[in-house]
């Protein structure tokens, strides 16, 4: 909980920590003064501790005696120093316990606990010093320094700690680091057989029994290019041991850039148990990609991905994200008006800590993920080559009585809990809150593959985080059955190492190679993101059979899409690829959405098999029952929500967006209806079963925008109105242009749209004032009393996004960017966005404005943008579809032609192969962010396809 706020907590403290003092005194070894070094590293964290368990409870305290009274100075600063005084009289905290029963002996417990973990510390401090001087780094001389608190604690108040000497510090872990040993042994054993060595190490050990130290491997950034690929490289061979050791648990700062050397400072969870997921009700498609996945490379932690979790949704916790630019805002508990009596608990939005992962400043992972995917490869053949020699077994024969964690639940899911368990409510009626804390836990275990549902190992966990410590599950790779809190046990016995070595050779080598390359755009936050790489423009330019040509490499990207297919026996399918969510990108199972999601995939082979009905593709045996399957798989997820929806299980709202969520739902239905994959009166009922769900997520909003805010929802919700005769739909649209009006920063550059993603308020069409501008004005038409208020508005968006027209640099700024000379020309956050919406409101209002904005879309667009990658989003087939329609209104660039156009389009995906712009290799069958948009769009370049376009929500 940030904010100044120092209540006094000495009579709390106080006694224990004399009580400390006098042990410290008697440990045999420790001079006077180091015993005051422990002591004050011990009070500062006890003093943190303690601070975050009450404050709540003293912000009530405060406010019941401003209100009673009993606060009399003049002033509110007087009178919080009036009520400090209170509070620290010995009477106060003994007049809590008729309403906080069991506070005073929950922190009787955690102070005690604490202050007995920093005794413990000393006497091995003190027993050990003279080979910790052994060490690289180690202390030497009289104990300067030490820092508790290095992490959760565990076990009765223990947490890591770091010492300093007067010369060197040493890192101190209440666990023991047989297991650190072992991996750096098998690491000098495997380096000789890998090319070039192996550039990855762990820190020096010193092993105990019950714990041990570990050398302080400090943070540096690499000097120059060869260090950054060292580093990378080293990446990849962290990622290939980890995944046949069963690494996990590895994020952000488990791994320390030490210059060119990747350095694991945390390995206690190796051989994690694998624990097979349960039936979803999504289909076994889903389930199978599910279990691939786990069971894959992003097991480990170490590649980026986004957190789901309460308060950390977004947010890139790997070792190998959280790249400074790219984690969204959290936002965290503060004390607002701290120092006065009107203190309060308040809510600010903060910035990520950069931790210590990155090799340098400003990561551009993108110009070595090819290192990272070459070191994994180089390490995995070295394995293999091992294993089938018979040799690998035996290199792992030491890891089996070396001690290990496992880690059922996520610490962030702990620490709700915790927070949960010191509320004010909690403190006053303990024991309602442990039965809900205890309910929780349960529930998680039923969608939690591995995760305890044992009552008894539940109560004993819910006891832990009562005492102020995160629960810990450990066991050994032999033995394989987990000891939890309270002396329980958990799970199977069974020899980890041979499941390990089990896994190994049953794995899908292709699939650990794909997931590495799919992984690199979930560091990034954007859907526009794209590696700033050579373009690729075809090197001759042929205008020869380009229908041929045409149909040839549509069909060639759809039998890619079904033969990457993941099917399940149940007759569902789902692809795995980088998806785009509400909370940013995520390598997983396809998402229920349009942007990169089953539905539009759906869209594109249903668009598939009626142009090749009508003769303007080729057949491509086995689309027609992948697409079944794929219809069947989306039913099933919708039946499946709705049934949860009906059994009252609470969930996170959807996300309204016109690409993600639910505005996206409904115009995929009348859009597959529409291209006769479906039947109208199915396509109606589930596209108003899913409006059905729109206020909720309308109210849960905080981007606003076209892709995943409300204002994507919009026209989808007009045309469905027209479809049904139903007014209730249109009322939501105007609802939702009402809410508009309201969230709306009007200033005199126009209307902008500041969110939880851009504060700043943003350009453009997926996240920005045009692409909000161009609801308004839709439902400007549509709506008869408001329709010049959302008319108005819209004019002052689209003012908004003509500021920020850069006539030098030839197009529209880019507010992602901190240098403002940068624009942009993607469909997502540039020219050929802004362009589709010039073009689309140009044909139905006319206007020498709408005309002029399409001609410099046009100009931005051409030539400079065509080549660096082929989706619609933020590539090739975006750009072509504002090109073509400037064309086609005689406002294309100067000697363009549609003929010329398409030569340049199919011309580079024949030389180069389809590119997604997210990570060159890696393969998404998504409509605006992979292969499905590509194919899609080559359909539509027939001059006879009737398809409509997907780069505006609208199944026109």
């Amino acid at each position: 909980m940030a904010g100044d706020f120092d209540p006094p907590l000495e009579a709390l403290t106080a006694p224990a920590l004399d009580r400390l003092s006098a042990t410290l005194r008697s440990v045999p070894g420790l001079t006077e003064a180091e015993a005051g070094v422990i002591r004050r590293g011990a009070a500062e964290a006890l003093e943190e501790t303690v601070r975050l368990k009450v404050n709540r409870v003293l912000l009530l305290e405060l406010n019941a005696a401003r209100i009673s009274g009993r606060l009399t100075a003049e002033t509110p600063p007087l009178r919080w120093r009036e009520w400090k005084a209170m509070a620290a009289s010995p009477e106060f905290w003994p007049s809590l316990t008729p309403h906080y029963p069991t506070m005073a002996s929950r922190l009787g417990t955690i102070i005690a606990n604490r202050c007995a973990a920093a005794g413990e510390l000393a006497r091995r401090f003190a027993a050990d010093r003279t080979e910790l001087a052994t060490l690289p780094g180690g202390p030497r001389g009289d104990l300067a320094r030490v820092e508790f608190g290095a992490g959760d604690s565990h076990r009765g108040g223990r947490t890591v700690a770091l010492l300093h000497g007067a010369e060197g510090r040493v890192v101190y872990k209440p666990r023991s680091l047989g297991v650190d040993r072992e991996l750096a042994r098998l690491i000098a054993r495997l380096a000789p057989g890998v090319p070039g060595g192996i550039g990855i190490r762990v820190p020096g050990v010193l092993v105990r029994r019950e714990y041990g130290w570990a050398e302080h491997i400090g943070h540096r950034y690499c000097d120059g290019d060869a260090e950054l690929r060292s580093f990378y490289r080293g990446v990849g061979h962290w990622l290939a041991l980890m995944r046949l050791i069963g690494g996990s648990d590895l994020h952000g700062e488990n791994l320390i850039a030490a210059g060119p050397v990747p350095v694991v400072v945390d390995c206690e969870t190796l051989f994690t148990p694998h624990a097979a997921a349960k039936p979803s009700g999504y289909g076994a498609a889903f389930d199978r990609a599910i279990d691939l996945l786990e069971g894959s490379v992003l097991r480990t932690g170490l590649l980026p991905g986004r957190g789901v979790s309460l308060g950390w949704r977004g947010v890139d916790m790997s070792a190998l994200g959280g790249l400074p630019g790219q984690q969204p805002y959290i936002r965290m508990p503060v004390v607002v008006d701290a120092g006065t009596d009107t203190a309060r608990l308040g809510m600010e939005r903060i910035e990520m800590r950069t931790a210590g992962n990155h090799p340098s400043p400003d990561p551009v992972l993108a110009r070595y993920w090819d290192l990272v995917l070459s070191g994994f490869t180089d390490l995995t053949g070295h394995l293999d080559a091992l294993d089938r020699r018979g040799e690998l077994a035996a290199l792992l024969a030491d890891f089996a009585d070396r001690p290990i964690r496992v880690v059922l639940r996520a610490t962030e899911a702990y620490s709700e809990l915790s927070r949960m368990l010191w509320h004010p409510a909690s403190l006053h009626d303990e024991a309602t809150a442990t039965r809900k804390a205890a309910h929780l836990l349960a529930e998680q275990a039923e969608n939690l593959p591995g995760a305890p549902s044992d009552p008894t190992v539940i109560d004993a966990e819910v006891a832990e985080l009562l005492d102020g410590d995160i629960p810990f599950f450990s066991t050994s790779p032999r033995h394989g059955r987990l000891s939890g809190p309270g002396g329980t046990t958990w799970g199977d016995e069974q020899d980890l190492i041979e499941d390990a070595l089990r896994r190994w050779r049953d794995r899908e080598p292709a699939l650990d190679r794909d997931v590495i390359r799919a992984a690199l755009v979930s560091a990034y936050l954007n859907e526009g993101w794209t590696p700033q790489t050579k373009p690729m423009g075809p090197s001759l330019l042929r205008h020869h059979d380009l229908d041929g040509r045409r149909r040839r490499v549509a069909a060639g990207m759809a039998r890619d899409m079904l033969e990457a297919a993941v099917r399940g026996d149940d007759g569902t399918v789902t692809w795995i690829a980088p998806v785009l969510t509400a909370t940013g990108w995520s390598v997983q199972p396809l998402s229920p959405d349009l942007y990169g999601g089953s539905y539009g995939v759906a869209i594109v082979l249903a668009a598939y098999e009626s142009e090749a009905g009508h003769g303007r593709a080729e057949a491509v045996p086995g689309l027609e029952p992948l697409l079944a399957s794929l219809l069947r798989a989306i039913r099933m997820a919708e039946d499946r929500d709705a049934e949860l929806r009906r059994d009252g299980t609470r969930r996170r709202p959807e996300p309204p967006g016109g690409y993600v969520g639910i505005g996206s739902r409904i115009w995929s239905w009348l859009l597959l209806c529409g291209l006769g994959a479906v039947s109208s009166g199915e396509a109606l009922a589930r596209a108003c079963a899913a409006a059905e769900t729109m206020p909720e997520a309308v109210a849960a909003d905080e981007t606003y925008d076209l892709l995943t805010g409300m204002a994507g929802a919009v026209v989808p919700l007009l045309r469905l109105a027209e479809r049904t005769g139903d007014p209730r739909w249109s009322k939501a649209a105007r609802l939702i242009g009402e809410r508009l009006i309201s969230l709306a920063r009007d200033e005199d550059g126009g209307a902008s749209w500041p969110g939880a993603l851009y504060p700043q308020g943003m350009g453009g069409v997926s996240h920005g004032a045009t692409g909000i501008g161009w609801a308004l004005a839709r439902l400007s038409r549509a709506a008869t009393r408001e329709g010049a208020e959302f008319g108005a508005l819209a004019d002052r968006a689209f003012l908004f996004e003509e500021s920020l027209y850069d006539p030098v640099g030839g197009g529209w700024r880019d507010l992602r960017e901190a240098d403002p000379r940068v624009t942009s020309s993607a469909w997502c956050h540039g020219a050929a966005g802004i362009g589709i919406v010039a073009a689309d409101l140009l044909a139905r209002q006319g206007g020498r404005h709408w005309r002029d904005v399409l001609r410099r879309a046009a100009v931005s667009s051409w030539p400079g943008s065509i080549g660096w990658n082929h989706t619609l989003c933020h590539g090739d087939l975006g750009i072509w579809e504002t090109l073509d329609r400037a064309i086609a209104a005689g406002l294309g660039p100067e000697g363009l032609t549609r003929e010329s156009l398409t030569a340049q389009v199919i011309g580079g995906i024949e030389e180069y192969g389809p590119i997604s712009g997210l990570a060159r290799d890696a393969f998404s069958p998504g409509l605006l962010s992979g292969v499905g948009g590509m194919v899609y769009q080559l359909l539509r370049m027939h001059p006879d396809s009737p398809l409509p376009s997907v780069l505006l929500p609208d199944p026109e």
